[in-house]
């Protein structure tokens, strides 16, 4: 595996992957950071977690003339979670050089990004959408950008960006060096890169690699009506660290949301009708493992990049193939081990036999979990806990109330008390959840949601507000209301 040592970085950039931590390359930054470095527009296919942040932020910042208050480099993204992340990445990686970088995203005040762009950033990473805002506005300008970044570029045509995409990177200088990142190489995909793209290099990860080997893939037969005892019950066996439960439409995650937390679990929820404060609070409360379960749509989990998450649950099996391959990947990253479990109803096991199908690789199927073992396992971490404690060097203070209790009550009966306050409720409060209706099977990806974006000119649809579904909007809609 190449060293970023052996690629001929500045001793900035150099000094800035050191204090990072990294030593080695991924295949996709080996791969994409010596052709991207030479010039060359570049394609890259990988999915989130192989490090293709890195792959692009490293040539972004190697042609950022630090001299040039100009907005030299524009990097888009799908969301503003990603948009945020890849700004903080880059300013790390440019964090040596003094490459001063700005994420302009929908949901935060313009005019604190107005004030943002008086200090003349190099790196603009933004979504589409506000980006265009600012054009509009004409609170910036691209005439001097050299180097143009799509990441994320499949998500940005199923979202109905490709319009802003195409004006964006028409106000750029026809002589800028362009790089497309995408997990997918659907017909929209290409057919942008053949429109903006000069005599481009395609590196990717190979089809095998598609989903991660560190990632346990499994899957749970079971009725609608079951799945929360399920969830609940592999949560108690399974105990992760963080977990992030995957919904299908913005009620699901809502109702599902509520009933954790009616069963004990400290979990919240995250979708596209809450606001950037609501959303921040949410994901800074996740990252410090405050939360132990955070259920999300995949719209507002796109691009989410927090370590040690241990274990995904598709509580509602994905639409498609990419929603899939996404989804899963929030798991097993940086080589970690992870698990995703999958819910699939009996009518939609043909969708997920279709899913193994593209993604070349064999979902395992489990049996149920018990009501019993889930409740043993319970017991069994507070018996875990209890021992754990008793070690703890600072129980001076409890010894003389230990002594009383154990002149008034047998010592087994007192430590069964524990473990029973320490286990918690050991009932399944009943909750009904509004039921989903099954998934049907899919054609493969190609001629799937993509290529119907792809005939339309893929700006003509959207995410409805009441589900994840796309849909054409009405006449008169105003394009500036969208932020990624």
């Amino acid at each position: 595996m190449a060293t970023f040592s052996e690629m001929g970085l500045s001793p900035q950039v150099q000094k800035a992957i050191e204090m990072m931590g990294f030593e080695s390359a991924t295949d996709i930054q080996s791969q994409a950071i010596p052709v991207s470095l030479s010039g060359r527009d570049v394609i890259g296919q990988a999915q989130t977690g192989t490090g293709k942040t890195v792959a692009f932020s490293i040539p972004v910042v190697e042609k950022v003339n630090r001299e040039d208050g100009n907005i030299q480099a524009i990097i888009l993204t799908p969301t503003r979670e990603l948009c945020i992340q890849v700004a903080e990445e880059i300013t790390k990686v440019g964090g040596v050089k003094g490459v001063r970088v700005l994420a302009i995203y929908g949901g935060q005040d313009i005019n604190r990004q107005i004030r943002g762009l008086r200090n003349r950033p190099h790196v603009i990473v933004a979504t589409p959408g506000r980006l265009m805002d600012h054009m509009n506005r004409r609170t910036l300008t691209l005439e001097h950008v050299s180097i143009a970044v799509l990441d994320e570029a499949d998500e940005m045509l199923d979202m109905g960006f490709v319009e802003d995409i195409e004006t964006i990177l028409g106000a750029c200088p026809s002589e800028r060096q362009t790089l497309l990142f995408s997990a997918t190489m659907k017909r929209g995909v290409t057919s942008l890169a053949r429109k903006f793209m000069k005599d481009f290099v395609t590196v990717a990860v190979k089809a095998s690699e598609v989903t991660v080997p560190t990632i346990e893939q499994e899957y749970y037969e079971v009725s609608e009506n079951h799945k929360l005892d399920v969830l609940t019950r592999l949560l108690d066996i399974q105990n992760p660290e963080l977990a992030i439960v995957f919904g299908r439409t913005k009620r699901r995650v809502d109702e599902l949301t509520s009933a954790l937390q009616t069963r004990g679990y400290v979990a919240d929820g995250l979708h596209g009708d809450l606001s950037q404060k609501q959303r921040d609070t949410v994901m800074s409360k996740f990252r410090e493992g405050s939360l132990e379960v955070l259920v999300a749509t995949d719209v507002a989990a796109r691009g989410l990049d927090v370590s040690g998450v241990t274990h995904v649950y598709n509580f509602d099996i994905p639409q498609d193939i990419d929603s899939y391959v996404h989804r899963i990947g929030r798991t097993g990253r940086a080589g970690k081990s992870g698990i995703a479990s999958t819910f699939v109803t009996p009518r939609e096991i043909d969708h997920l036999h279709q899913i193994e199908r593209i993604t070349r690789h064999r979902i395992t199927k489990r049996p149920l979990p018990t009501f019993s073992e889930a409740k043993q396992s319970k017991q069994r971490m507070a018996m875990e806990q209890l021992l754990t404690e008793s070690q703890s060097e600072d129980l001076g203070v409890y010894r003389a109330f230990a002594e009383e209790l154990l002149n008034q009550q047998d010592s087994i009966a007192l430590v069964s008390a524990a473990l029973k306050m320490l286990t918690g409720s050991t009932t399944e409060v009943p909750i009904q959840l509004t039921a989903e209706a099954p998934i049907r099977i899919r054609r493969p990806q190609n001629q799937g949601r993509g290529d119907r974006n792809r005939r339309s000119g893929g700006g003509d649809y959207r995410r409805s507000s009441g589900s994840g579904d796309y849909r054409r909007p009405k006449q008169g809609y105003v394009r500036s209301n969208r932020h990624g």
